[in-house]
């Protein structure tokens, strides 16, 4: 499991990448958090940008941070405009800095295959869970540790990381989308 900037960096230099988008995570975007005009997302991790490209395409306007510069490269290469592309370590980014992230917020918040890697998992949900606007929408992308191989769980979250991660805010949704948990919460507490 990575844990430093420079194993991403090197992950993505040596080729490294990860699940493509599924039709059913496409769907379930569209149809719970289709976007209103002005909405802006937030896609955390963002890697190579394939998510953050199809939320601009719904109709977002979009910052996507990942901490690999050869990951924002690729993503910057491949998908232009369709994004703010900024580096940065979401564990470092304080909740007043308004240098890299909007200070008026976002309606939507993605973590795609990072909420296993947060070393401060709670403190950095709790931190963007502040930068949502009323009614704006956390969303947790990650695979289920029991349905992944021992020597991968370490990039999957088990069920009671599932609870307790729901138990940390007001409302919050569990959808499977082909072999994925998808958590879609709204109000931190």
């Amino acid at each position: 499991m990575f844990t430093t900037q420079e194993e991403w960096d090197r992950g993505y230099v040596e080729g490294r990448r990860y699940r493509p988008l599924g039709d059913a995570e496409r769907s379930l975007l569209a149809t719970r958090l289709a976007p209103v005009a002005g909405s802006r997302a937030l896609d955390v991790g963002c890697g190579t940008g394939e998510l953050a490209a199809h939320l601009s395409s719904s109709g977002y306007t979009v910052d996507a941070v990942d901490w690999s510069e050869t990951a924002l490269a690729e993503a910057g290469a491949r998908y232009g405009d369709a994004a703010r592309w900024l580096r940065l370590d979401v564990e470092e980014v304080e909740e007043d800095d308004g240098d890299a992230l909007h200070v008026d917020g976002y309606d939507l918040i993605t973590l795609r295959f990072v909420a296993p890697f947060l070393g401060a998992r709670d403190r950095t949900l709790g931190s963007l869970g502040r930068r949502l606007r009323p009614d704006g929408a956390l969303v947790v992308i990650t695979p289920l540790a029991a349905a992944t191989p021992a020597e991968r769980r370490g990039i999957a979250l088990d069920e009671d990381e599932l609870v307790r991660l729901r138990s940390r805010w007001t409302a919050a949704e569990r959808h499977d989308a082909e072999g994925l948990v998808v958590l879609v919460l709204h109000g931190p507490r």
